[in-house]
């Protein structure tokens, strides 16, 4: 048998300007254990192997954590002013956003004031909610990060997320409703908070998806921003769910 005959055909090559991410990803998917690195003439560069990839992946996995808490790899050794300022406009957003959820409760002020169950009850929604997004978001971040998210599984993928999220909801609903009738021994209490519950919940899974999607197509960075705006959602959501539906019927 010939050799020409044999031999793997299709040799993959790298681009010199081609991104590590992307390097890594290729590697990833093609069980590539090395590959030729090529200039745009198709000139041999140098070449690359598993060994620099493995390194590449780390250190995207190191940076993807980092940007999800709003910091950069180096700000343990950057100045202090350097350090404030890096973190400073992520916090700044995260204030604004925040003041948007205090205006919602601010509408229902009334509701709070007659029934003062609405104002210890809230944290619950929001906090599952909040919660239950950063696990679809940490997902998310990271099929984004593979290119495991594609056009052709993506509507695939929010149906499934809509599906988490509408069977959590009824099982932490089921599990708050009992917990607040032993608590406040009030029915419509429970039925409240076992609505908003199952609202919030799926919410919290599509936008913890649908956020970075859409922050990568308008080119930024989803692992930095994401957590801002699945955070304010959720919030603001819960509380418009929870207390909108207490207005309802209690002040009805």
């Amino acid at each position: 048998i010939k050799l020409n005959i044999i031999q793997n055909k299709e040799t993959r090559v790298i681009n010199v300007l081609t991104d590590q991410e992307e390097v890594a990803y290729q590697f990833t998917k093609y069980a590539m254990v090395s590959a030729p690195v090529v200039n745009d003439q198709n000139i041999i560069m140098g070449s690359i192997t598993v060994d620099d990839v493995v390194e590449v992946i780390e250190e995207e996995r190191e940076e993807d954590i980092l940007k999800l808490g709003g910091v950069g790899q180096t700000d343990i050794f950057e100045a202090l002013i350097s350090t404030i300022k890096s973190r400073f406009s992520w916090l700044l957003v995260n204030l604004l956003t925040a003041i948007v959820a205090s205006v919602v409760i601010a509408f229902f002020q009334a509701s709070i004031e007659k029934v003062v169950a609405l104002a210890v009850l809230m944290p619950i929604v929001a906090s599952m909610g909040g919660n239950a997004g950063m696990q679809t978001l940490a997902v998310t971040i990271r099929t984004l990060a593979t290119n495991e998210l594609t056009k052709n599984n993506f509507i695939q993928t929010v149906s499934k997320e809509f599906s988490i999220g509408i069977l959590n909801g009824i099982i932490f609903a089921l599990i708050s409703a009992l917990i607040v009738q032993l608590w406040f021994k009030d029915v419509k209490l429970s039925l409240i908070i076992s609505i908003s519950m199952v609202l919030n919940m799926i919410v919290a899974g599509l936008f913890g998806i649908l956020v970075p999607v859409a922050l990568k197509r308008m080119k930024i960075d989803p692992a930095i921003a994401s957590s801002v705006f699945v955070t304010t959602i959720t919030d603001v959501i819960g509380f418009l769910s929870f207390l909108g539906i207490g207005a309802y019927f209690f002040l009805g």
